[in-house]
């Protein structure tokens, strides 16, 4: 089954707590999503309530995927270029599917929904986000249509002795 992608969900209290769920599961289950297990939903809020800030002072837009149940089962944020010289341009950030709902396609329609929604956006020509290294998310977004346009080696730093590159992708939308 599909996912059905909205742009701009509600932001109710149990919308707030499913989503805070989808990241904590995402991160606990080894998902590179700015955190590294084990984590709790305690950890991750006020990383969440960050991103609801940018979202109402219009700087950043969520995207959710929900299953046939109407659960969420996917997200991302698109985050607009505050950069005078950079707004053609955004940041695909927390790209999340919910591990039971791994190896099904989701991250491809994600990434399709989230293509979709920024070729929408006024003035804007390109995503861009990063991904962690050693995990092959590059090859992913690779066959997604994104392009590797730089890497910073060791920036990331998961654990004591664990190093990873910071990997630049891009997708032009032109």
């Amino acid at each position: 089954m599909a996912l059905t992608f909205e742009l701009d969900p509600v932001v109710s209290p149990s919308f707030r707590d499913e989503l805070l769920t989808l990241w904590t599961d995402v991160s606990n289950a080894g998902g590179s999503v700015g955190f590294v297990p084990p984590v709790t939903a305690a950890d991750i809020r006020p990383e969440l309530l960050k991103h609801f800030v940018a979202m109402a002072e219009g700087r950043a837009r969520l995207l959710v995927g929900r299953d046939e149940a109407g659960a969420v089962a996917a997200a991302a944020f698109l985050t607009h270029n505050t950069h005078r010289l950079m707004r053609h341009w955004l940041w695909l950030y927390t790209v999340m599917v919910h591990p039971r709902h791994q190896g099904k396609g989701y991250g491809r329609d994600l990434l399709a929904a989230a293509e979709g929604a920024a070729r929408g956006f006024e003035g804007i020509e390109a995503i861009r986000l990063t991904c962690r290294g050693g995990l092959g998310l590059e090859r992913f977004y690779g066959s997604c249509g994104y392009k590797e346009v730089g890497r910073v080696p060791g920036a990331i730093r998961v654990a004591p002795g664990d190093d990873r590159d910071d990997i630049i992708m891009l997708l032009p939308l032109h």
